[in-house]
């Protein structure tokens, strides 16, 4: 008899638990499922935000104000060509730069460097992603703009100015501020982030495979561009992608050094304008109306460029598994 109450008391608990487990089970999930749809309502929010702010200058300049290079807030006639220019060039010009130098830091850190240093070498990166984009602008406007104006431009104009067809690239005056300078800038900004996440997918790569490759007489740049960059192409790409998106929205660095003028020009050493330059200079002051609504409209472009081009990375990801799938 004891035995049966005592069993009858066992699976009473048992059956508590279980139901309690599946009560928490369910409120854990309903907490999560809260926070991912929290993110969701938020950039939904954004949008909304923007497209509702935006509607009236999209309404009086339509799809033109996208190709209009005018800005010209005293007569009311706005055109985002100038900061839409600006921000996706400076932008090309710091991948350029930051994407290969990026590479090399990763490849170094992870395939080539002595322990003793390695450390210290990521540290130093780690701390170059830390610090605050503001630093880099007064860094840029009162240091490097200087230096590349005396001597960067010159050579630049001397070299690469002489080239026919290129050569329109590389003219003007050398006052060390404009599209190129804020290119340069942003490739310092970007650079320690597309390093620290190359070298940390790098890592994840199995010793095996690298092993297996140098035992069958690979060198060292055959294992990393046979082994390594097929291994962690996704992790790679997501680097770019994030150094990217700094680069597309980053505001005071580029406010220092970009010369902050509504002027189209080839030169990449003229002044010039970005989408976050303009909402950070003149936000603050726009009176309601087709200015406000105007800054809103650069703001959606800007949302707009970040989205189709973090989409086009997703489908060339998609293609490429594809396709490795295909082969194999």
């Amino acid at each position: 008899m004891k035995n049966l109450v005592s069993s009858g008391l066992v699976s009473t608990q048992a059956i508590g638990i279980a139901r309690r487990q599946r009560v928490l089970d369910k409120l854990f999930y309903l907490i999560t499922q809260f926070f991912a749809l929290s993110v969701l309502l938020a950039l939904l929010g954004i949008i909304a935000s923007l497209v509702v702010n935006a509607y009236p200058a999209f309404q009086k300049f339509g799809f033109g104000f996208f190709t209009t290079v005018e800005w010209d807030i005293i007569n009311g006639e706005f055109g985002g060509a100038i900061a839409i220019y600006g921000t996706v060039i400076t932008s090309v010009i710091a991948l350029l730069i930051a994407v290969p130098l990026s590479f090399g830091i990763a490849v170094f850190l992870t395939e080539i460097c002595p322990k003793s240093l390695r450390r210290a070498l990521g540290t130093a990166i780690e701390i170059l992603a830390a610090v605050p984009s503001i630093i880099y602008g007064m860094f840029g406007l009162f240091i490097f703009a200087p230096l590349f104006a005396d001597y960067i431009q010159p050579a630049l104009a001397a070299t690469l100015g002489q080239i026919p067809g290129l050569g329109i690239l590389f003219s003007g005056a050398f006052n060390g501020i404009g599209v190129l300078c804020a290119g340069l800038i942003l490739a310092m900004m970007i650079l320690p982030f597309i390093a620290s996440v190359m070298r940390d997918v790098f890592e994840i790569v199995p010793p095996v495979l690298k092993e297996s490759a140098y035992g069958i007489g690979c060198t060292t740049w055959e294992v990393v561009r046979n082994v390594v960059l097929p291994y962690t192409k996704t992790g790679v790409i997501g680097g770019i992608m994030l150094g990217l998106g700094r680069a597309l929205g980053e505001t005071m660095a580029v406010t220092f050094v970009i010369g902050n003028a509504h002027k189209l020009k080839a030169s990449l050493f003229a002044p010039g304008n970005s989408i976050a330059s303009t909402l950070a200079n003149e936000f603050g002051e726009a009176e309601i109306g087709a200015h406000y609504s105007s800054l809103f409209l650069l703001g959606l472009a800007l949302f707009a460029i970040t989205f189709i081009v973090l989409s086009l990375a997703k489908i060339m990801l998609m293609r490429m598994e594809a396709n490795q799938g295909a082969k194999t």
